[in-house]
């Protein structure tokens, strides 16, 4: 169980904007609108990856790739979003049908409510009205059931929007080419890329994670320490349930594990008390080892990892990881990777949702006090870091993103819409810290 696309983090394409944004509270009467007339001018953002239901309930409704399809519940709710690049007014559709009958609908976006009406037929266009930004931003439109006179209240596609509002800067998930509705509801994974020393042979690389309380969100991957052959850091994978994880790549590119040749396996060498060991797939293939550990929020861990060539063709690459509670290194894992005759390089921290129905709830997470140690035993501090973005980011689906300096710590923040972003491809610098990790290499287990 990979939960890192293999491509994903080495997209680093970079733009230049950083907007402040915020909502329109405004109110007005309730209005019964509809038109049957298809509008070819309206710029159409696709339920399927721009939507989420919202009442914590699954039954009697849902969304699918088409949009809402199965939707009975009258307790059942929806939120779409896309973001305004300009302010102004603009005009808000519903493309959908009711297959029987005649249903209701109530549309509540920047604090304004809209009701339709509209009976049984095809797939239309249905006009709910008209709305006002003063700022740009993410809109959020909130879709409820109002009445039925049939099982169903109704098949949404798409919204359809229309004015000065909207242009080449509204955002929002495209289409599903490249599965993007699918890591366009995952959101935006984020990375930092830290700057060593050229000439450095980093035989070990040390970094220190904190999660903010309330930021560790299932589906989370706080991870701390990424090289060009794998990476290492701490999952929330369920309510109950939480991972120190470690993966290394095999060489031969699949995503099928049992594709591989033999030859180009990933060898477990050794594995720490209660750690899993086996192989991943789908977002490249090769060795994974996981500790199943309920690690807190507000809480430091520390990271270290340890990658040296064999001198016939192979490295092998060690997790440790301390956590404060148990006040000791523990080993995770030890892989050999074949083909392979390096130190560390492309040293990195991520942050990535792999839960697309998290896609609505922000998370932060801080990164501090990074070393490098080189063959000889000779430590150095690494202050220097560039902010970059998967390509749901690249793109400008998703533009709820963030990260640099907070403090005297790195961050990455992602997902929940939030109405900013950092620019992609700039450099931050943290103070030094001159702390050295406090960890005797000769005695870890």
């Amino acid at each position: 169980m990979a939960l890192l696309r293999y491509k994903g983090i080495r997209q680093y394409i970079y733009t230049i904007m950083i907007c402040a944004v915020g909502t329109l509270p405004s109110f007005g009467r309730d209005a019964i609108h509809r038109v049957s007339t298809k509008i070819d001018t309206l710029t159409t953002v696709p339920i399927g990856g721009n939507a989420w239901r919202t009442d914590n309930d699954t039954a009697g409704g849902n969304i699918s790739e088409n949009g809402i399809v199965h939707w009975s519940n009258p307790n059942a709710a929806y939120t779409a979003y896309f973001r305004l690049g300009s302010t102004g007014k603009f005009k808000l559709y519903l493309n959908m049908q009711v297959r029987a009958g005649k249903s209701k609908i109530t549309i509540t976006a920047l604090g304004l409510t809209r009701r339709v009406s509209a009976p049984a037929g095809s797939f239309h266009d249905v006009y709910v009205g008209e709305w006002n930004a003063v700022d740009t931003g993410y809109v959020a439109v909130k879709i409820k059931g109002e009445s039925k006179t049939d099982s169903l209240f109704a098949d949404i596609r798409n919204l359809k929007l229309q004015g000065t509002a909207i242009n080449a800067k509204t955002t929002f998930v495209k289409n599903n080419e490249g599965e993007f509705f699918y890591w366009g509801r995952r959101g935006p994974s984020v990375h930092l890329g830290y700057t060593a020393a050229d000439g450095v042979s980093a035989e070990w690389f040390y970094n220190e994670v904190t999660v903010p309380k309330g930021n560790d969100v299932i589906g989370s991957y706080f991870m701390a320490d990424g090289f060009g052959e794998g990476y290492f850091g701490m999952q929330v994978n369920s309510p109950g349930e939480r991972h120190i994880l470690f993966s290394i790549w095999s060489p031969f590119n699949t995503d099928d594990p049992n594709a591989i040749p033999d030859n180009q396996k990933i060898v477990m060498l050794k594995k720490g008390n209660n750690v899993h060991t086996g192989e991943f797939g789908n977002e490249g293939a090769g060795g994974q080892s996981y500790l199943n550990y309920m690690w807190h929020a507000g809480q430091t861990y520390k990271f270290l990892v340890h990658a040296k060539p064999d001198g016939k063709g192979r490295t092998e690459y060690t997790a440790y990881f301390f956590a404060p509670e148990l006040n000791k290194w523990q080993l995770i894992a030890s892989f050999s990777r074949p083909k392979t005759d390096t130190y560390l390089k492309h040293l990195h921290s991520f942050l990535e949702n792999f839960e697309p129905e998290q896609g609505t709830k922000t998370r932060e997470v801080l990164f501090n006090n990074q070393w490098i140690c080189d063959r000889n035993g000779n430590w150095t501090e690494l202050t220097k870091a560039r902010f970059t973005g998967d390509n749901t980011a690249v793109k400008g689906y998703r533009m709820d993103y963030a990260g640099g300096l907070e403090g005297n710590h790195f961050f990455l923040k992602n997902c929940g819409f939030f109405n900013y972003y950092t620019p992609r491809n700039i450099y931050f610098n943290r103070p030094a810290s001159g702390k050295k990790p406090a960890v005797d290499l000769s005695k870890l287990p």
